[in-house]
């Protein structure tokens, strides 16, 4: 009888809290990517991972709700949330889903690294202006997210005192890309390669 008591008072603190905290975290994580991949236009598969993220948290908030006296639910329930967010923006950062534009203003010659990134397969726009303390070069080019430290480092390799800023974009005709099998995965977003 004791030991009987031991196990039920084991699965009551221990592993249905942690049943629900790891529900939770999945159930948010999944909603965490969904939202970021529907702002990035990826209408396809938002809908299939919100039916999943629903099914998980109905099934940790039933959890919940038969066991609302045990104070250990109600902390795996939050934790989980509070952990579910951060893992889904991990995810969504390895997986790097999505374009962006940099844009880089320099008062130095750009021609080297205009050269050095079009060599590495990158369509580069130059466009001489007007800046605050003379001429300018300004740069910009549309790079897959998971280029932008690789485009990061070279543009401080070359020009480190270049003033730059990157922004995520949601759609792009036309243009000139690096030859990486990443541009040939999102071939599927009505992208042109050449």
């Amino acid at each position: 009888m004791e030991n009987l008591l031991h196990n039920q008072t084991f699965v009551n603190w221990v592993l249905l809290p942690l049943g629900i905290f790891c529900a939770r975290v999945l159930d948010v994580s999944i909603g965490t990517v969904r939202i970021i991949l529907l702002s990035r236009g990826m209408k396809v598969i938002s809908p299939f991972l919100g039916f999943l993220e629903m099914m998980i948290w109905l099934l940790a908030v039933r959890q919940v709700i038969l066991n609302v006296a045990n104070v250990a639910c109600l902390f795996a329930f939050a934790g989980g949330f509070a952990m579910g967010n951060y893992i889904g923006i991990v995810i969504e950062e390895k997986l790097a889903i999505g374009l962006q534009v940099i844009r880089v203003i320099t008062n130095k010659d750009a021609t080297e690294l205009l050269q050095y990134l079009r060599v590495k397969g990158y369509g580069v726009t130059c466009v001489d202006a007007q800046g605050s303390t003379g001429k300018v070069n300004i740069l910009f080019m549309v790079i897959p997210r998971s280029e932008q430290s690789k485009v990061v480092e070279i543009i401080n390799q070359l020009n480190p005192q270049a003033f730059y800023s990157v922004e995520d974009i949601k759609q792009v005709k036309e243009g000139i890309f690096p030859k990486s099998n990443r541009w040939k995965q999102l071939a599927h977003l009505n992208f042109k390669f050449y």
